[in-house]
């Protein structure tokens, strides 16, 4: 059973990730390892509550998803969480990274590889695009996080994306993206060179945003 770490808006989101997590464990696909509200106090330092994200919930985990809604992107506890991820260290190791779409965006697709189309659902006409470059990305996937399209984009990570009707309710379908999610954790070669996010925004007000 794959280890997981669950990456999300926590304010926005928290009942989507509430009904992924039970669906997926109550069908044994997935251990539950991310941080749920309430876990860390959020008037810790930075500093520490990013050490105490990465070496107490992300040391044993394979894949980190993230669950990627209308703001996801714009949370610095969400890129703290995805660099962390991509970091060979001496206390977590780097795991792979699976972005679902939530319903609230609108769907698309896109597969790094003709094996991840296969595993979603072989009838169906899937994007399978060769896109290249970051603007190509952004245009396409305008809502999820910079630091994933950057790799995407680079060409030195793969990083599956699907929306979430491909995989809620879906087991085999999960099963088989987590699998090869996980084998990629091991293969990608994440560029690290981005800064991490020090506040959030929110984009409705233009202004900082002191939410979870």
């Amino acid at each position: 059973m794959a280890q997981v770490f669950v990456s999300y808006h926590h304010a926005n989101d928290q009942d989507y990730k509430n009904e992924f997590v039970r669906w997926a464990v109550a069908n044994g696909l997935m251990q539950d390892m991310s941080v749920d509200t309430g876990d860390i106090d959020d008037s810790l330092p930075n500093q520490t509550i990013r050490r105490m994200i990465r070496d107490s919930y992300l040391r044993e985990s394979d894949v980190t998803i993230v669950l990627c809604g209308t703001e996801t992107r714009f949370r610095k506890h969400v890129d703290w969480e995805i660099k962390s991820s991509m970091i060979d260290g001496s206390v977590n190791r780097r795991s792979g990274i699976l972005v679902i779409l939530l319903p609230t965006i609108p769907e698309a697709y896109y597969f790094n590889n003709e094996l991840e189309r296969k595993i979603v659902d072989p009838a169906m006409q899937m994007n399978l695009m060769p896109l290249s470059g970051k603007a190509e990305f952004e245009a396409l996937y305008p809502n999820v996080p910079r630091r994933i399209l950057e790799n995407l984009a680079l060409g030195c990570a793969s990083i599956p994306i699907v929306p979430w009707s491909s995989v809620y309710g879906h087991a085999e379908v999960f099963s088989g993206l987590l699998r090869v999610t996980k084998s990629y954790g091991k293969s990608n070669q994440y560029d690290l060179s981005r800064p991490m996010r020090k506040k959030n925004f929110n984009p409705r007000t233009g202004l900082p945003d002191f939410r979870v």
